[in-house]
C-alpha cells in the first residue's frame, strides 16, 4: 500500500490536511496592508522575503467567525504558490505531518456543509478526529457554495 504525507492544521474546531508537496512554508504574517475593495476573506498583502503574498483569511472563506487569536500576532499562515502568485492561507494552528495509507482516504460525507465539501478532496478518520483533506486550488479560488449547490 502506498502512503501520502499531509501537513495538518486547524481552522476553528476542524482539522484539515494538505499534501506536504503543496506547502512551501509556514510563517507568521506581519504588517499586512489592506487591499481596498477586496472581499472580507482577503486579509491583505504582505512582503515575505521579497515576495508579495496575498493573505487569505481561511475562517472567513469557510464562513466562520473571526477569532481573537487570528486577529492577533499569534496567527499563522501556510504559504502556497499557484500560477506564479504567492498566497498565505491564515489558519488558527499548525499541527503535525501525518502519513496516511491511500486506502484510509474516503469520499466526503453527504452531510458535509456545501462550502466545506467544495474545498475538500475527501476525509480520513484519525484516532480522535476527522481529517478533511483540503483542495488548495478551490480554497484559493474562493467560496464554492454556489457551484456546489448547482451540481
Amino acid at each position: 500500500m502506498s502512503t501520502r504525507e499531509f501537513v495538518t492544521f486547524r481552522i476553528g474546531d476542524q482539522t484539515f490536511g494538505v499534501s506536504v508537496s503543496e506547502i512551501h512554508d509556514v510563517f507568521r504574517p506581519a504588517s499586512m496592508t489592506p487591499v481596498p475593495l477586496s472581499g472580507a476573506d482577503i486579509a491583505g498583502v504582505l512582503n515575505l522575503r521579497g515576495r508579495i503574498v496575498t493573505a487569505i483569511d481561511a475562517r472567513s472563506r469557510l464562513g466562520l467567525k473571526s477569532s481573537v487569536k487570528t486577529k492577533s500576532c499569534q496567527r499563522l499562515a501556510i504559504g502556497v504558490e499557484r500560477g506564479g502568485e504567492s498566497f498565505g492561507l491564515i489558519i488558527d494552528e499548525i499541527g503535525d505531518v501525518v502519513r496516511i495509507d491511500e486506502s484510509a482516504l474516503e469520499q466526503n460525507p453527504v452531510n458535509l456543509d456545501a462550502t466545506w465539501s467544495w474545498v475538500s478532496r475527501g476525509v480520513c478518520r484519525l484516532d480522535d478526529r476527522l481529517l478533511v483533506i483540503m483542495d488548495i486550488d478551490r480554497m484559493l479560488a474562493g467560496s464554492g457554495a454556489e457551484e456546489a449547490a448547482a451540481a
